[in-house]
C-alpha cells in the first residue's frame, strides 16, 4: 500500500482530503513533519483561502523546500485548489503581489468572469492521454475559487475549464500534479481521480 501525506500548515480540507485517498487505496497520514512528507510515495499539498497565507504556512513547515526536494528527485506531488495555485511563480489578490513556490511559470489572478467566485460544479477538458483523468473525461468536477491560472505552464499537459474565461483547471508534469477544483469533495469523479493519482505512485 502507498504512504501518503497530507502536508498540515494549518490550511486546507485536511479529514476530508485524509478520507478521501484512504478510500482511493492509500495508507494516509497527516503531519507537518518534513522527514515523513519527503520519504513518503506521495505528498499532497491542500489549501483554501488566501495564496498569500498559504504560502506564509506552507514555509513555517518548511513545506517549499519540501516541495522543490521531491520533484528535483522526480517523487509525486499533488496540489489541490490554493494547494494549486502556489505551485506557480506568483499569486495577485487584492493588488498584492506574492511570490509563489514557482515549480509551475505563471501567474494566478482574480477570475474574469460575471460571478466570483466560481462555485460548483462544472465539467473541465483534459488532454488527450491524460493519466490523471482516465475514465473520468466527462465528469463535472466541484470548484470554489475565485483566483486561478490562465496560462498552460511551458511543459506541463494543462486541463481547461471555462468560467468567464478559459482557465487552468489541473496540470500533468511529470511528478507534479494538481487540480484547481476539489477532487476529496467532487463525488465518484473525485474519488476515481485520486485513485488513478494512487496508481502512479
Amino acid at each position: 500500500m502507498k504512504r501518503v501525506v497530507v502536508l498540515d500548515y494549518g490550511s486546507g480540507n485536511l479529514r476530508s482530503a485524509e478520507r478521501a485517498l484512504v478510500r482511493a487505496g492509500a495508507e494516509v497520514s497527516v503531519t507537518s513533519d518534513r522527514d515523513e512528507a519527503q520519504r513518503c510515495d506521495g505528498l499532497v499539498v491542500p489549501g483554501v483561502g488566501a495564496f498569500a497565507a498559504c504560502m506564509e504556512g506552507i514555509a513555517a513547515v518548511g513545506g517549499d523546500e519540501v516541495v522543490r526536494a521531491r520533484l528535483s528527485g522526480q517523487r509525486p506531488v499533488l496540489g489541490i485548489c490554493v494547494g494549486m495555485q502556489v505551485l506557480f511563480t506568483e499569486g495577485v489578490e487584492n493588488g498584492v503581489r506574492t511570490q509563489g513556490m514557482g515549480v509551475l511559470r505563471g501567474i494566478v489572478a482574480r477570475l474574469e468572469a460575471p460571478v466570483v467566485p466560481h462555485m460548483g460544479w462544472n465539467t473541465v477538458e483534459p488532454p488527450a492521454g491524460s493519466v490523471l483523468f482516465a475514465g473520468v473525461e466527462q465528469e463535472r468536477f466541484y470548484f470554489v475559487h475565485s483566483y486561478a491560472a490562465e496560462a498552460a505552464p511551458m511543459g506541463a499537459e494543462a486541463t481547461w475549464c471555462t468560467h468567464g474565461h478559459p482557465f487552468i483547471a489541473a496540470v500533468e508534469a511529470g511528478a507534479l500534479t494538481a487540480t484547481q477544483f476539489h477532487p476529496e469533495k467532487s463525488g465518484d469523479a473525485g474519488a476515481a481521480l485520486l485513485a488513478n493519482w494512487v496508481a502512479t505512485l
